[in-house]
């Protein structure tokens, strides 16, 4: 009979792309103090990191800088599974995964529609912050991406030529094709980027 434990990794393992999982993901493993009982085991062996209380991934090795930092998208997606709140990375963090910065914050800012509160994760911290509607625009997609790192770079910055130039080349065109149908809501200087973006597209 497979054990607990082997179904635990066999659950984690099967992921297609880097995930953090909840208790509830195991329920197909067996009963929930056994579950929790192999995930400790697993835990105290390296197989399995313990993120924070409930949440859990296969931690990775890099050659040079040994375990690397969970996956922050997985975990947050995690963290946010059970909510109905719409939720977005913002300011450097959101430029940094256009590649668009290569300063990586210590703080990773997430906006939500949803509670407000600060979750440590090692030496980084999450933090939660609720804003208006208007500021979630086309929050869960690539677009609403672009739309918190353009409202962290504002209209004065010397960069704006030359971070619209990059995601005029970058952006798929899905995404460019839904900066067009949020640009109506974005202030005026945005609108005006957004057209330079996807400029090949609307012209197409």
């Amino acid at each position: 009979m497979e054990t607990v434990d082997n179904k635990v990794l066999k659950a984690m393992g099967a992921a297609r792309s880097p995930k953090t999982f909840t208790l509830a993901e195991f329920a197909d493993c067996g009963r929930p103090d056994a579950v929790r009982q192999a995930l400790s085991r697993l835990v105290r062996a390296g197989s399995v990191r313990r993120i924070r209380p409930g949440l859990y991934d296969l931690p990775k090795k890099h050659p040079i800088i040994g375990t690397t930092v969970p996956n922050l998208e997985a975990t947050v997606k995690a963290i946010m599974q059970r909510s109905n709140a719409k939720w977005q990375f913002s300011g450097a963090y959101a430029a940094d995964l256009l590649g668009l910065s290569e300063q990586v914050p210590a703080k990773v800012v997430i906006i939500t529609d949803g509670v407000a509160r600060n979750i440590s994760l090692g030496q980084m911290m999450l933090s939660f912050r609720r804003v208006a509607p208007r500021n979630l625009l086309g929050a869960g997609t690539t677009a609403g991406l672009v739309f918190q790192a353009l409202r962290y770079f504002g209209s004065k910055s010397p960069d704006l030529e030359h971070h619209a130039k990059r995601l005029r080349r970058t952006l798929d065109e899905n995404t460019k094709s839904d900066l067009v149908k949020l640009a109506p809501k974005m202030p005026v200087w945005m609108q005006g980027v957004v057209r330079f973006v996807t400029e090949e597209r609307e012209n197409g």
